[in-house]
C-alpha cells in the first residue's frame, strides 16, 4: 500500500522535473535567458505578498474542479467537462445573487452556492446518463457540453444578465452585491481558504475512508468485478458525475462572489482543461490535487507576469503546462488501456456477460 502511493506521487513528480528540465532547454536553444525567466517565473509566483496572492488566487479554482475530476478518474470515467459545469454553476449562483439583492447576506450566499453545487452537478450528470444509459463517449459529450456553457454564457451576458452600464467592449453581467462577496478582487480570503479546506477533506475521507470510496476505485479499476461484489456500478457513475460537476459549481461560485463580482463572455477560458492537468498531476488523490493545484496556480499567476518582465510571451508558460500534459498524458496510457481491457473483459471466468440472477447468486453464497 505504501509502496503504491509512493509510485503515484513519484510518477507525477518525474514527469514535472523532465518537463521542466525540457522546456528550460528549449528556451536556451530559442535564445531567452535561462536564469531570467525563472527569476521571473519566482518574482510573478512566490516572491511578494501580491505575487502569492495571485498564486492562491488560481489555485482556488484548479483545486476545487482538480478534486471533482480525480474523483470521477478514479471511478474510470474521464469527465473533461469542468470548465462549462463551472460556467453553468457561475450562472446559477448570479441569478441567485441578483435576485437576492437587499436580502440577508447569511441567506443569500448559501442559497447562491448550493444552486451552483446543484446546477454544475446536473450539467455533468447529462454525460454522465448518456455514458451509462446510451454507452456515449463521456470524453466527447463532456467536452461538447463544454461548448453549449460557452454559447449559453455568452447568450447569457448579452441578454438577460447583461449590464445596463456595459461598454460594448466585452459582455459582462451586472455585479452582485457588495455585502454578498466573500473576497475582494485578489480572490483570497479566510471564507475562500475554508470552503477549500473542506472540500479537501471531504474529498480525502471520501476516497480513502468510506465504503463508496473504495466501491468508486473498484469500478475504476475493474468493473466486472466489481459487479461480482454487488456493487451497483451504476449508482457509482451517477455519483462520481455528480461529485465532479459540483465542485465544478462551487469554482463558479467562488469565481462569481469572490474575485469577480459579475460575469463576463468567457472568463478564465483554460482553467477547466488545466484542472484535468491538475488531477493527473495530483495521482488522483486529495492532498497531491492540492499541492499540483498550488504548483500550477503559480504558473498561472507567472504567466500574466513574465511578459512584463522579460521578452518571453505568455504562451512560454503555457508550452511549460502543455509539456507536462503531454507527458503526463503519455506514461498514464498503460494505465487507461489496463482499464479499457478490464471493461471489455468478458468476465473473470471468460464469460460474456454476467447475467443479474448469477450476479445474485454469487452475492447470497458470499454472505453465507
Amino acid at each position: 500500500m505504501i509502496a503504491g502511493r509512493a509510485r503515484r506521487v513519484l510518477r507525477p513528480l518525474s514527469v514535472v522535473v523532465i518537463a521542466i528540465a525540457l522546456v528550460l532547454l528549449v528556451y536556451g536553444l530559442l535564445g531567452y535567458s535561462v536564469t531570467a525567466v525563472v527569476d521571473g517565473v519566482l518574482a510573478g509566483s512566490v516572491t511578494s505578498l501580491p505575487a502569492a496572492e495571485q498564486t492562491l488566487r488560481w489555485t482556488v479554482p484548479l483545486l476545487l474542479m482538480g478534486l471533482g475530476i480525480a474523483v470521477a478518474f478514479r471511478a474510470g470515467y474521464f469527465n473533461v467537462g469542468a470548465q462549462g459545469q463551472m460556467y453553468v454553476g457561475a450562472m446559477a449562483s448570479l441569478v441567485v445573487g441578483l435576485w437576492g439583492d437587499g436580502r440577508a447576506p447569511v441567506l443569500v450566499v448559501p442559497l447562491a452556492f448550493v444552486a451552483a453545487v446543484l446546477a454544475g452537478a446536473v450539467w455533468s450528470l447529462a454525460a454522465g446518463l448518456l455514458r451509462l444509459l446510451l454507452g456515449a463517449d463521456e470524453v466527447v459529450t463532456s467536452l461538447m457540453l463544454n461548448f453549449v456553457a460557452v454559447l449559453l454564457l455568452q447568450w447569457a451576458t448579452s441578454g438577460p444578465l447583461k449590464s445596463r452600464a456595459g461598454t460594448g467592449q466585452a459582455a459582462t453581467t451586472e455585479s452582485i452585491d457588495a455585502a454578498y462577496r466573500i473576497s475582494s478582487s485578489t480572490g483570497t480570503s479566510v471564507s475562500i481558504f475554508l470552503i477549500c479546506a473542506a472540500v479537501v477533506a471531504a474529498t480525502a475521507i471520501l476516497v480513502d475512508w468510506t465504503r463508496t470510496g473504495l466501491e468508486i476505485s473498484l469500478v475504476g479499476r475493474n468493473p466486472v468485478m466489481a459487479r461480482w461484489q454487488g456493487v451497483n456500478s451504476t449508482g457509482v457513475g451517477l455519483l462520481v458525475f455528480a461529485f465532479s460537476g459540483g465542485c465544478a459549481g462551487l469554482a463558479g461560485a467562488v469565481e462569481t462572489f469572490g474575485p469577480a463580482g459579475s460575469l463576463r463572455s468567457g472568463f478564465s477560458p483554460q482553467v477547466g482543461f488545466m484542472a484535468v492537468v491538475v488531477a493527473l498531476v495530483g495521482g488522483l488523490g486529495a492532498f497531491g490535487v492540492l499541492l499540483a493545484a498550488v504548483f500550477f496556480g503559480a504558473l498561472r499567476a507567472a504567466s500574466l507576469y513574465l511578459p512584463v518582465v522579460t521578452d518571453l510571451p505568455q504562451s512560454g508558460i503555457d508550452l511549460l503546462s502543455g509539456a507536462i500534459a503531454l507527458l503526463i498524458t503519455v506514461t498514464g496510457i498503460p494505465v487507461v488501456r489496463r482499464r479499457q481491457r478490464r471493461r471489455r473483459a468478458p468476465s473473470v471466468d471468460g464469460a460474456s456477460d454476467v447475467p443479474d440472477r448469477l450476479v445474485a447468486q454469487h452475492r447470497e453464497v458470499v454472505t453465507r
